[in-house]
């Protein structure tokens, strides 16, 4: 009987230990090959953001990370990455977003990247529409939640403000659970996480950390594809006025369709038809002025800070056009961005190109919120010479001020 319950189980017994020993013992995987590098870096794809092998290898063979949202995947022809490649650049672009990846995604997916970027340099765009009345959305938070990079996170030394806002942050997402939940509930009561639960927690980054190096390779080459196609569409040669020129007329033939200067294609989708009459007026009431974002986008300065990173930012506008026919209100605009520069400025971040005047300027955008042809040139016009030429040490102030509910919700005129 034990025989016969052995060649039952056995097999499966085996395996299970099999399997257990590959996600548990720490391996040494191989490096990851130029190509695979160098695609994975522009795919903008889930598991690259959440992962931290491709980022932390793309960082130090010095690749410059992207940090936003969505309009990084608007790969038209004057993109940083399309540039970059096209014009042999001394850098490549390592793009990190998506829809919905605000500070607090940003901040808790790219942990195991901080540290690797001291001293370094990235570039941010920071989009006022993430600083809605709720912030960042839960289900948004949610699909880019990363265990890996939360449980790398409360392995750190926590302690003090800016680690326990996190961790009320990170409960409040709802995505937690077990060892995780628990650690971030001592976090958030500014206990240590130690004994079993870290044994927890060190075990557990150990198998995720395996599962990645086992499975986590995989990505898409469509955007690299993207980048080659639009790139034979530019100059041999890098030359302002014919890429103006350039950036001007593909941005009018693609355009050409609609009275809002928005692409064909996207109005066409997205906003035509019975849409258009609907949308009239619709955004007469959004306000960024007040919001737990702000306190979110500390978290991400307070990592830049102790890190010692040189970051340039970027504050992209929206369509004019389309803002004054939905009525998006201007002032309320032009308040947000002044509360947003000065958290940036106040703290010792003085690399701020703000273009949220630039909405109206023609082909600047592609659709209603962002960057297009002449808007990513002017761009490049501020991040290539921030790239390429020695930059002064910054000199950062933090300032915790800004994870309370009383900046959260502070008018700036």
């Amino acid at each position: 009987m034990k025989k016969r319950l052995w060649w039952i189980f056995g097999p499966a017994l085996c395996a299970g230990l099999i399997v257990l020993g590959l996600l548990v013992v720490p391996f040494h995987f191989s490096t990851v090959k130029s190509h695979t590098l160098a695609t994975a870096a522009v795919s903008l794809k889930k598991n690259v953001l959440v992962g931290e092998r491709m980022k932390d290898e793309a960082v130090r063979r010095d690749y410059v990370p992207f940090m936003g949202s969505s309009e990084l995947s608007r790969l038209d022809a004057f993109h940083p990455s399309v540039l970059a490649q096209k014009y042999h650049r001394p850098y490549h672009t390592l793009l990190l977003g998506g829809p919905g990846t605000q500070s607090l995604v940003q901040y808790a997916d790219n942990q195991s990247l901080f540290q690797r970027l001291r001293g370094r340099k990235v570039v941010f765009i920071i989009s006022p529409q993430w600083f809605t009345p709720q912030g960042q959305r839960p289900d948004a938070f949610a699909y880019y939640y990363s265990p890996l990079q939360t449980t790398r996170w409360l392995l750190g030394k926590r302690g003090g403000l800016a680690d326990r806002y996190a961790a009320r942050r990170l409960l409040q997402m709802g995505n937690t659970k077990g060892g995780v939940h628990q650690a971030l509930m001592n976090v958030a009561a500014g206990q240590p996480v130690q004994g079993l639960l870290r044994t927890r927690l060190q075990i557990s980054l150990q198998i995720l950390q395996n599962e990645e190096g086992l499975f986590g390779r995989h990505t898409s080459a469509k955007n690299q594809a993207k980048i080659m196609q639009s790139a034979a569409k530019l100059p041999f040669k890098e030359n302002q006025q014919q890429l103006a020129t350039l950036a001007r007329n593909m941005g009018a033939q693609a355009t050409n369709g609609n009275q809002f200067g928005i692409r064909n294609h996207f109005f066409d989708k997205r906003l035509g038809g019975d849409k258009l009459s609907d949308l009239k007026g619709a955004q007469a009431k959004f306000d960024y002025r007040r919001s737990p974002e702000y306190s979110d986008f500390q978290l991400l300065l307070t990592a830049f800070a102790k890190n010692h990173v040189q970051v340039q930012f970027v504050i992209p506008p929206v369509n004019q056009k389309w803002a004054t026919y939905t009525g998006l209100r201007s002032g309320m605009m032009t308040q947000t961005v002044a509360k947003i520069k000065t958290q940036l400025h106040q703290q010792g971040f003085t690399h701020v190109l703000d273009l949220s005047r630039d909405g109206n300027q023609p082909y600047f955008m592609e659709d209603t919120i962002h960057l297009g042809w002449r808007g990513w040139l002017k761009v490049d016009q501020t991040v290539k010479p921030f790239l390429e030429q020695r930059q002064a040490t910054p000199q950062y102030r933090l300032n915790n001020q800004y994870f309370t509910k009383t900046w959260q919700q502070k008018l700036i005129h």
